[in-house]
């Protein structure tokens, strides 16, 4: 009869997990030793507990499945909390598996003595302590079960020591799916006649409805009766690009979203939240829907998205609707001095076809939506719950989900440097990631976050001295190539747009991982960081077609 760790082990791999990301310690040793014994399951060390939970998010977004982690007490449980944020914001199903001290040993109080629960609590849906090893393969069946919803969650099993290395435990089957709740008819009928209605409307995607037969269903009804799309701010996966539908998505910035959904009377919600800012501001509206405008839902979390869209395209007579499709159209490649809208094009350029861009570039990207609208068809990763660090190991764990597929993480210096361990996974791995690091020394988002706060301190709308060095990263400058080349990955720096066009083509076209270093200047700096909350401002009072066009080029 198998001890705890193997009927673990063999039990999460009926349930069809067949990848742990781990960073395991002595309590963890026996589901370690019981990996030898377990050949459906794939185990890959990281280095750090934020890379093994921003890799399991990453996975169970490509693959539709959860991941497991391996973690170390409550301590390396809470190393990993800020990727488990962004994960439970993406609705993405995590398993957690972390081990914790002998059930007789708590007593102690020993060094590394922790409430896992109360860490667990904060970003998990379902949180159990195993209690005997008997018991544990229900438990597992249950976090899977939990894990998988719908909605996605994430669940965190706690396991002792010794119902881990106890013997008597028991392989259990999985537990069969749970279905989604379906969206009354009721309900389908009244969205019907609002999408039948003359007034401005909007349909705002999230989750499961920015792919697949979902997004063409949307698209096919905005097309029979003249409704926007919009997607979210930070989508956990979009499929874009050429014949596919487009979807822009609701600005970061509240001023210019609120331009995007002036007049609307109309907000239909399908697996979206609606739409409020990303912080507080002194003076300014948190909740973001227009007061005039009535807001629906057609599909929530745990509802079943694409049935719902089925049944109101055949309420609306839309199911043969042709939805507006993305026509084929790349940028010219960029010549001269880097910057980063440079870098925004080479790539909508060279993008392969079936590419996963997993987008953390922050300020340096926002030009990458309009430049690789056109390219081959793609799906984009955000950081969906703003906790940065996130980039680098969702492109782990995309790129073991769909080994077949070339994986592009862009990202910004300062978010690289929160989970750089990524890095040495990638090369130990060899995964097929090509890294572009979009250096521009400088936490550009929170230079700008300063401005809009409306923080003043020292000279006034810049700061004083103290304030600006929280903000920069030139003194000492971060060397990315060396850290990329010290962890085992081909590693090139580039400062203009020849050489980095060449670079990304090379490192596109050959298997294995892959750094660029991109040295661009911050753009937003000087003149332009001190206008930017000024012209936000005057947004709200310019004629609705000049504030269209002021937000396209500052934000497109």
């Amino acid at each position: 009869m198998p001890n705890g760790a193997q009927a673990m082990l063999a039990t999460l791999v009926k349930a069809g997990v067949e990848v742990c990301f781990t960073n395991p310690g002595t309590s963890e040793m026996h589901f370690v030793a019981a990996l030898d014994d377990e050949p459906g399951m794939r185990a890959v060390l990281t280095l750090f507990e934020g890379v093994a939970t921003g890799a399991a998010d990453g996975y169970a977004r490509m693959a539709g499945k959860p991941a497991a982690t391996l973690l170390h007490l409550g301590c390396g449980l809470g190393n990993g909390l800020a990727n488990l944020h962004n994960a439970r914001k993406a609705r993405t199903p995590v398993v957690n598996i972390v081990g914790d001290h002998a059930t007789y040993h708590v007593a102690y109080d020993a060094q590394l003595q922790s409430d896992i629960v109360t860490v667990a609590r904060n970003v998990s849906t379902w949180v159990r302590s195993a209690t005997t090893t008997a018991g544990l393969g229900q438990d597992v069946v249950e976090a899977v079960s939990t894990a998988m919803g719908p909605p996605g969650q994430v669940a965190t099993l706690i396991v002792p020591a010794d119902v881990s290395w106890g013997d008597g435990g028991q392989v259990l089957p999985p537990l069969p799916p749970r279905p989604p709740t379906p969206v009354p008819a009721a309900q389908i009928d009244a969205l019907a006649e609002v999408c039948r209605g003359k007034a401005r409307t909007v349909m705002l995607l999230g989750g499961r409805a920015l792919r697949g037969e979902a997004l063409t269903l949307a698209a096919r009804i905005a097309a029979q009766h003249n409704i926007t799309l919009l997607a979210e701010v930070f989508p956990a996966r979009i499929e874009r690009g050429a014949g596919l539908p487009h979807v822009e998505r609701l600005a970061y910035f509240a001023e210019m979203a609120s331009v995007q959904l002036h007049g609307v009377r109309h907000l239909i919600l399908v697996d979206a939240k609606a739409p409020v800012s990303f912080f507080a501001y002194p003076g300014k509206k948190s909740y973001l829907v227009p007061d005039s405008c009535l807001v629906h839902e057609l599909a929530v979390a745990d509802q079943d998205v694409v049935a719902a869209l089925i049944a109101l395209a055949q309420r609306l007579g839309a199911e043969a609707t042709p939805p507006c499709l993305q026509e084929a159209v790349r940028p010219e490649l960029p010549t001269g001095p880097l910057s980063a809208e440079k870098v925004c094009k080479a790539v909508g350029h060279l993008l392969p076809p079936e590419a996963i861009i997993v987008d953390e570039a922050q300020t340096a990207g926002v030009t990458l939506p309009m430049h690789t609208a056109g390219a081959a068809a793609h799906d984009v990763l955000t950081l969906t719950g703003g906790a940065i660090g996130q980039g680098l190991p969702v492109a782990v764990g995309a790129a073991i989900a769909c080994p077949e597929r070339p994986v592009l993480a862009l990202i910004g210096d300062g978010s690289a440097m929160y989970t750089v361990q990524s890095l040495w996974t990638l090369a130990r791995e060899h995964l097929s990631v090509t890294v572009v690091i979009l250096n521009n020394r400088s936490y550009a988002i929170l230079n700008v976050e300063l401005q809009r706060v409306g923080a003043r301190a020292g000279d006034g709308a810049n700061g004083g001295a103290k304030a600006r060095a929280q903000l920069d990263l030139q003194h000492p400058a971060i060397d990315f190539v060396q850290l990329g080349q010290s962890m085992g990955i081909d590693s090139v720096r580039c400062s203009t747009a020849e050489d980095f066009n060449q670079a990304l083509q090379r490192c596109l076209s050959q298997h294995g991982p892959h750094l660029i270093e991109a040295l661009i200047p911050n753009d937003l700096s000087g003149m332009k960081l001190r206008l930017l909350p000024h012209l936000l401002r005057s947004l709200k009072h310019l004629p609705q077609p000049v504030a269209r066009l002021v937000k396209s080029k500052v934000a497109p």
